[in-house]
């Protein structure tokens, strides 16, 4: 498989503070771990929000790839600490700063310091559809059975 380029900057703009290149843990990593880019510690006190500056903009080559940033699994098990969007998604056409939502569902303050690695970014296919209006949709064994609908 070609490697698909993903040009980035360094945005920081915070004093004597340098952005972390995004990298991959391992070999077998499926993110690369986006990094804090503070000028000081940022406590997270529990259900607190707060905005985390990465000091990093990417640019995706085209609309048939989208940058999807998740939380660090180890953070949210041991710590509670998530992003408050579950996923962000990044357009190929966004090019400013990746800036996560890191939400605290522990029951301690968290702390976060420069250069700790806050979230992951995965890059993955992106396909356009079109949609079409039709007067009704193909029966299917669910059916519009919802939440739950399939047992547990």
């Amino acid at each position: 498989m070609d490697e698909i380029i993903v040009k980035y900057i360094r945005t920081s703009t915070v004093k004597r503070v340098e952005a972390k290149t995004p990298e991959y843990a391992t070999s077998g990593s499926a993110g690369l771990d986006l990094s804090a880019c503070i000028s000081e510690d940022i406590v997270v006190k529990p259900g607190e929000i707060v905005m985390v500056n990465t000091g990093i903009a990417i640019q995706i080559p085209h609309s048939g790839i989208g940058g999807f940033i998740f939380p660090r699994s180890g953070l949210s098990s041991k710590y509670g600490i998530s992003l408050a969007n579950c996923v962000g998604v990044i357009d190929s056409d966004y090019t400013g700063e990746l800036i996560c939502p890191v939400i605290n569902h522990g029951s301690s303050d968290y702390t976060i310091k420069c250069g700790d690695r806050i979230a992951q970014i995965v890059f993955l296919p992106v396909l356009k559809v079109k949609l079409q209006e039709a007067e009704n949709l193909i029966t299917t064994e669910r059916g519009s059975g919802g939440f739950g609908s399939t047992g547990i």
